[in-house]
């Protein structure tokens, strides 16, 4: 019912804002346009300094990620991996940093595992789902497909021991 409420009100505003624009010479509303194209984009400018980290990150990343021929991923599997990597980098697990040795990473926990070959924790997965979701993973981040994600390769690798270990 508020979606109706809004719908009505955005389209009666947008109404009588045209309506009002119709009478108005077109010299006055080029030079209020370039007064408010001036306007939005200093508006735009503080915006993006102020909150730029944030308000780009997703796309920055599912860009980059492009960049490193992360082949048939999906837009899910990709935000799946942005949120898995900010939260290893958060924990200091990961790092983009390629002067850092590799071989210390600490281990990942349990659900971690799980999470990175985006299997179920609470459904009982055998020897064969685990190396399936390995490969399928590995298939599309291994260094020799892309040298730029060896360190997220290690993760998974990691990650399939783990799980193996547990079992």
């Amino acid at each position: 019912m508020n979606i109706i409420f809004y719908t009505l009100i955005f389209l009666l505003i947008a109404y009588f804002l045209l309506k009002s624009i119709a009478n108005i010479p077109s010299k006055k509303i080029s030079k209020n346009l370039r007064t408010l194209i001036f306007l939005g984009s200093i508006v735009l400018a503080i915006l993006f300094a102020v909150g730029g980290k944030f308000l780009l990150s997703l796309p920055l990343t599912l860009l980059s990620l492009a960049l490193v021929k992360l082949k048939g991923l999906s837009i899910f599997q990709l935000i799946s991996l942005f949120r898995l990597i900010q939260t290893l980098r958060k924990s200091g697990r990961f790092t983009f940093n390629k002067n850092l040795n590799f071989k210390n990473s600490s281990i990942l926990s349990i659900e971690e595992s799980y999470k990175i070959l985006n299997l179920d924790i609470n459904k009982k997965n055998t020897k064969e789902d685990i190396n399936k979701a390995y490969i399928k993973i590995q298939k599309k981040i291994h260094p020799d497909i892309s040298p730029e994600t060896a360190r997220l390769s290690t993760l998974v690798n990691e990650a399939k021991e783990i799980i193996l270990k547990q079992l």
